[in-house]
């Protein structure tokens, strides 16, 4: 197994780069195989091993985000005598349908008119909504969303924070392109500059959000008669996208606000809730935030981590518990540099020494089972099984095998988790690569097979 881990570290294709490795027994932990493993480098998305596991422990499986409509005023007859506030409390999960039904609920209380203003609150975690190492190119990607403690999601990967833009041909050569939003609103403006082509021509469309702004730009060619083009776009201040839905939520239900506050509030401590929506537990939540690899969430556990234990939902304090998470458990702080907790951050830096030391040491919690079972499994092709490695190692003992997750960033790719030998025996591995010019997803994955290969007991 050495021989051939070695050779693999020896691919041209790593010459000027970097590359960390670290293999363990996952029952004892003992290293059986290391390759620059204490160099600090980029770890990308491995970061959501870390923030992952300090959620699970800060939090708990069980723990839910909540979204109210809070007022300290009346309902006389059909009409509140109050404002009425759309109040975050982080839930990443938040969909337009949910507005609706919150909507539909505060008409079965039976309000029909507001005489306040509708105010949202987003006060729950602190206005600061990227990360401080977030590039001016990645803002309006979705996964360089802004983080509030009010957003809702396009669809049920949870993006929050963005909307989905749909191109679509008309019907006609020469016509401007058909454009749809999900979810529906009037909060970004698109200005339409795709046209329709002939079917002999190429696709080619492009989208750009201005900076500072919410006015999306739609530029390019569609041939008639081809599949729609999706993409996702992060909304400038994704709070004013909420409450922009929940007053067409609003509407759809005949109730009228005397106003609407924009910049928004913070709901009196007298005020009581009128409706609530819960979101799904912690440990259906790592689903699609480790299984997809949302940098949202991340971002969110550890604001909500910052609010719980320091009461204040910033990415210092929040990240201040990661660290005292890491450092209780034995991982090696003291050559950590953390960032974010998504991995966004090119200045995030740990050795993949500590990412194994990681994996081994959560596996005596009692949430590892919600750990484990969020990581993506190689080769199996369920979106939400597979994951970011569903089409990776098909074909090989690493297939069903494998579960990892996956880190990818311009010059950095990453691949760390838990693989079983052909004699049964459990092994971690941390695989990071830095600084190479050519795709080295290929290495990682004739590493973990290898792995998946090996016999520690030779066959008489």
């Amino acid at each position: 197994m050495i021989d051939k881990l070695n050779a693999i570290l020896t691919n041209k294709k790593l010459s000027g780069a970097l590359a960390g490795v670290s293999i363990r027994l996952a029952e004892t932990g003992e290293v059986i195989f290391e390759h620059n493993a204490d160099k600090r480098l980029k770890p990308a998305s491995n970061m959501k091993l870390f923030s992952g596991a300090a959620a699970l422990e800060t939090l708990g499986v069980d723990y839910t985000f909540t979204t109210e409509i809070v007022a300290e005023g009346e309902i006389i007859g059909d009409k509140l005598y109050s404002d009425l506030y759309l109040k975050g409390n982080g839930d990443p999960t938040l969909l337009a349908k949910d507005l609706d039904e919150m909507a539909e609920s505060l008409n079965e209380l039976g309000v029909r008119e507001v005489k306040g203003s509708l105010i949202a609150d987003d006060t729950w975690y602190d206005d600061v909504r990227l990360s401080e190492d977030i590039t001016w190119t990645d803002e309006t990607q979705y996964y360089g969303s802004q983080i509030s403690a009010l957003t809702v999601s396009p669809d049920e990967d949870y993006d929050a924070g963005t909307i989905i833009v749909a191109v679509s041909p008309s019907d006609k050569v020469g016509e401007q392109a058909r454009i749809e939003v999900t979810p529906d609103n009037d909060y970004v403006q698109i200005m339409n500059q795709a046209t329709t082509v002939s079917s002999e021509s190429s696709e080619d469309i492009s989208m750009e959000r201005k900076h500072g702004t919410n006015q999306i730009i739609v530029k390019g060619t569609i041939p008639v008669e081809a599949s729609r083009f999706r993409s996702w776009v992060a909304v400038f201040e994704p709070t004013g996208l909420a409450l922009s839905l929940f007053q067409q939520a609003l509407k759809k239900q005949s109730i009228e606000v005397n106003s609407v506050k924009k910049e928004g509030g913070k709901a009196p401590g007298s005020a009581k809730i009128m409706v609530s929506k819960e979101s799904m537990p912690l440990k259906q939540l790592f689903i699609p935030f480790m299984k997809l690899s949302n940098n949202g969430h991340a971002e969110v556990f550890v604001k909500e981590m910052g609010k719980i234990i320091h009461h204040e939902g910033s990415w210092e304090k929040g990240l201040a518990v990661v660290t005292s998470y890491l450092s209780e458990i034995g991982v090696n702080t003291e050559t950590l540099c953390l960032r974010d907790g998504s991995g966004m951050s090119h200045v995030n830096m740990i050795p993949a020494h500590e990412i194994s030391e990681l994996l081994f040491q959560v596996q005596d919690k009692n949430w590892f089972p919600a750990f484990l079972n969020s990581l993506p499994v190689a080769g199996v092709g369920e979106r939400l099984i597979g994951g970011t490695i569903r089409s990776r190692m098909e074909g090989t003992a690493a297939e069903g095998n494998v579960k990892a997750k996956t880190g990818t960033l311009a010059g950095v790719s990453s691949l760390s988790g838990y693989v079983m030998t052909q004699d049964g025996e459990n092994l971690i591995f941390s695989i990071v690569f830095n600084n190479y010019l050519e795709e080295v997803e290929d290495l990682e994955d004739e590493i973990a097979v290898v792995l998946a290969e090996h016999r520690f007991v030779s066959e008489e």
